[in-house]
């Protein structure tokens, strides 16, 4: 993401099962390059799952990083353990966030985080359902990010926030996996548009029928990776538009 003022946001950066191949160093930073960039004033990591933040371990060993942000953590892992010690051996600040918590990035840019909560630690399936999920807000445009959660955490954030989910945008959970997306949860966030980042022929089928029956149930207009490739969106906080690289 560029902010209006010029900052860059980088949310979550995947990895790839092979050893024979970092993502960080083969696909992110010289994509980050390509664009002109030599640092990032913000990275969110969602959760320490490899394809949400393998690439990112690379990253932050190879270009200056202001701040990242992260969700208050329950579960250990060994990425987890890899960013910590890299954090320390970086000196990079790090924000620990939860639900209710607001973060303020330049003017009339804020995160609203929705999740994860305190007194509502999910236990199953604890490193995806205790995402950091958050509603990116600029002016009068809004976008939800979801990480990887599933049905319960979807059930558990409509009964903490009921209608206060609306956004313009949302950005699919778990890849389009049949285990999130629900009725429920499109009912409560009602975007008109969909973003699934989802790679080609993946092993495990997503997005799935069912998924993609939901969002069409719902009229939500879908842009998926798989299909469109790169997707950006520009707003001016009033006006949106979509564009795609096919």
């Amino acid at each position: 993401i560029i902010t209006p003022d010029n900052q860059t946001i980088l949310i979550d950066g995947g990895g790839s099962n092979s050893k024979d191949f970092d993502i960080g160093q083969n696909t992110m930073l010289p994509y980050i390059l390509d664009k002109g960039y030599n640092k990032i004033d913000y990275v969110i990591i969602s959760h320490f799952d490899n394809d949400h933040c393998g690439g990112l371990l690379y990253i932050m060993q190879e270009i200056k990083i202001g701040k990242i942000l992260i969700g208050k953590q329950w579960e250990d892992c060994d990425n987890y353990k890899k960013f910590i010690q890299l954090v320390k051996d970086k000196k990079i600040k790090v924000n620990i966030l939860e639900a209710e918590d607001n973060f303020y990035i330049g003017k009339n840019l804020k995160l609203e985080i929705i999740w994860p909560y305190s007194k509502n630690v999910i236990e199953s399936n604890a490193i995806n359902n205790n995402s950091l999920v958050f509603k990116l807000i600029y002016k009068n445009f809004s976008m939800m990010f979801t990480g990887d959660i599933e049905e319960i955490a979807e059930k558990a954030i409509i009964d903490k926030y009921q209608n206060k989910l609306k956004a313009n945008i949302l950005k699919i959970a778990h890849h389009g996996s049949k285990t999130s997306s629900t009725l429920d949860f499109l009912n409560a966030t009602n975007p008109k548009t969909a973003i699934i980042g989802v790679g080609k022929n993946n092993k495990f089928g997503h997005p799935s029928d069912i998924t993609i029956d939901n969002l069409e149930k719902k009229k939500i207009k879908i842009y998926r990776t798989d299909i469109n490739g790169e997707i950006k969106i520009r707003t001016n906080g009033i006006k949106t538009k979509i564009t795609t690289l096919y």
